[in-house]
């Protein structure tokens, strides 16, 4: 895996080894991380919340494109240790705090707001009746001229987040990225 743009670009991204964490595909974050720019979400100033980060490549693909700093949520500890690894290859461990608890435990202590949210959860959480919940307290994180970011199966339905718009959904193969944003935006 490599970061596909910005600054980081074509330098190598450490993931986890296994298969407990399915990383976010090159063609996939290539794809998102222009979506994104192109709606002006990135660049000097802006903060990044990467929820179920595995490796933390959302985060660091941001701060690769210029968004100033990251706040990585993930509860395993190889993947932290790879986050951590990513970090200081990048000379950015200042710029990327490191949330090791579950998301929702990790809520009390998130401040935000984020400029922009990713949530790359496990797939089967996102149909679940209780992810309902996770996703309520993600929109309280996201700026008023923020955009929240959910990836999930191709095959499910964007869900309904209380107090954000669907924007549009992108298919890419068995992923689906779903875009939010405030009414007002």
């Amino acid at each position: 895996m490599r970061i596909t743009g910005g600054t980081w670009r074509s330098r190598p991204i450490k993931t986890p080894k296994g298969t407990a964490t399915r990383p976010t595909s090159d063609r996939v974050r290539e794809a998102l991380f222009s979506i994104l720019q192109a709606r002006g979400c990135l660049g000097e100033g802006k903060r990044i919340l990467d929820l179920y980060a595995g490796s933390g490549a959302l985060a660091f693909e941001a701060l690769s494109r210029g968004a100033s700093s990251a706040v990585v949520v993930e509860q395993a500890r190889d993947p932290v240790t790879v986050i951590r690894e990513n970090a200081h290859a990048f000379g950015a461990s200042e710029r990327v705090t490191i949330v090791p608890f579950r998301v929702e435990q990790a809520f009390a202590r998130l401040m935000g707001p984020f400029d922009v949210v990713f949530a790359d959860p496990p797939y089967a959480h996102v149909s679940k009746d209780a992810f309902g919940a996770v996703l309520g307290r993600i929109a309280a994180l996201v700026a008023p001229s923020g955009m929240f970011v959910l990836e999930h199966a191709s095959e499910d339905d964007a869900p309904a987040v209380a107090a954000l718009t669907l924007e549009s959904s992108r298919h890419y193969g068995d992923t689906m990225l779903s875009f939010y944003c405030h009414d007002d935006r």
